[in-house]
């Protein structure tokens, strides 16, 4: 059972508390004994500061509480923006970002320097080392992701707003007539995706898919001049982008009366759908709940049909961590915020997929996707 959605329980105006997340991240540098991280990352660099320019390097030493020490360096393009989205760090200006707090790091005597060893180039890490005088760069991965996993009332706030515009942008698509006979693939993707941006989107998540008749068979089917025909299952998987957050929604639609065939396999994976976001749980593992919800499709004798993970986590991406498949590691937290989305997908024929975004509740997840996950004839 779902926990309810109340509109006003986030703030989505608040401004995130970014020293208490950089607090977070020095607790995880004593406990990995570094003195230091760079962090070069730039949804990382947001998600610590708030900054959202394109080059951008930020150093944080792990027994900094007073953060004298913790610094950004962007280049002179950013002179402004830098002061006015991070007005409590000190600000370098250099283009070489990276160099710069390796430079700074160095004349500090800082000791070991951890780095994103997940995003750092080779050759940028040779560079770095060469600078890097009585320092020890010590590759370390994920640190930051791991917070990012753990949702604050802010972040929850921003998804929902996402949410509420994909939502929003659906059900104006319908009550237009916009699904329908004759249009194209494209036609309702870019037409879907517009809706999005009048309801509030600042940006599309992805590219949007819509998927008609056989095409609805592949999983991540691009949109193409291909016209939607009655009898058709159209599957639409979109989402939209609000103050840096990513909604994600699945749903798949029958133009005109379903055939039998139809009615079952879209059952089978409502029923799958359920399943999975009913062990949705903190403390529950992964593969657990990809079991969950892949065991409806397998009893059914579909599960060679089911070619993809369950969900994955969503935020300042469209996937992150975690990720809920057969081969997932790691245990669901309260707060995290995951996709379930269960499909089967019959090759030349057509498949159904239905998806929502929801947080991790001990008292049950948070729905955040509110549109009808009903079999929806269009007629």
């Amino acid at each position: 059972m779902s926990a309810d959605h109340d509109p006003n329980q986030h703030d989505p105006a608040q401004r995130p508390n970014y020293a208490l997340r950089r607090a977070n991240l020095r607790n995880l540098l004593v406990e990995n004994r570094i003195d230091a991280l760079l962090v070069t990352d730039l949804i990382n660099i947001r998600y610590l500061t708030g900054f959202t320019g394109s080059n951008a390097a930020l150093l944080v030493y792990a027994w900094d509480s007073s953060e004298d020490r913790t610094i950004i360096c962007t280049d002179g393009r950013y002179i402004t923006q830098v002061g006015v989205q991070v007005p409590d760090l000190r600000a370098e200006i250099n283009r070489a970002s990276a160099r710069r707090v390796v430079e700074i790091a160095g004349e500090w005597q800082t000791g070991r320097v951890g780095f994103e060893s997940h995003i750092m180039t080779v050759e940028q890490h040779r560079g770095l080392s060469a600078l890097a005088t009585g320092l020890e760069l010590v590759g370390v991965a994920g640190l930051v992701e791991q917070l990012r996993m753990v949702k604050d009332a802010y972040e929850v706030g921003r998804l929902a707003a996402a949410c509420d515009a994909a939502d929003a942008a659906l059900a104006t698509l319908l009550e237009r007539g916009g699904l329908r006979p004759g249009r194209t693939e494209r036609q309702v993707a870019r037409e879907l995706e517009w809706l999005m941006f009048e309801h509030g989107a600042e940006a599309v998540a992805f590219e949007t898919i819509v998927a008609a008749g056989a095409n609805s068979a592949v999983p991540h089917h691009r949109p193409t001049e291909a016209v939607l025909a009655t009898g058709d299952f159209v599957k639409l998987d979109f989402g939209a982008v609000v103050g840096g957050y990513h909604s994600d929604m699945t749903r798949t639609f029958v133009l005109g009366q379903p055939s039998a065939w139809q009615r079952e396999i879209y059952d089978l994976v409502y029923a799958a759908q359920q399943a999975g976001r009913e062990a949705l749980a903190p403390g529950v593992s992964t593969k657990a709940v990809d079991a969950a919800s892949r065991k409806v499709i397998e009893a059914a004798g579909h599960g060679e049909l089911f070619v993809h993970g369950l969900g994955h986590g969503v935020g300042l991406q469209i996937h992150e961590a975690p990720g809920i498949a057969k081969t997932g590691t790691g245990t669901l937290l309260d707060g995290v915020a995951v996709t379930v989305e269960p499909g089967v997908y019959f090759p030349g024929r057509g498949g159904v997929r239905i998806e929502d975004t929801l947080v991790v509740r001990k008292g049950g997840p948070e729905l955040l996707t509110h549109t009808s996950k009903d079999l929806t004839v269009v007629d």
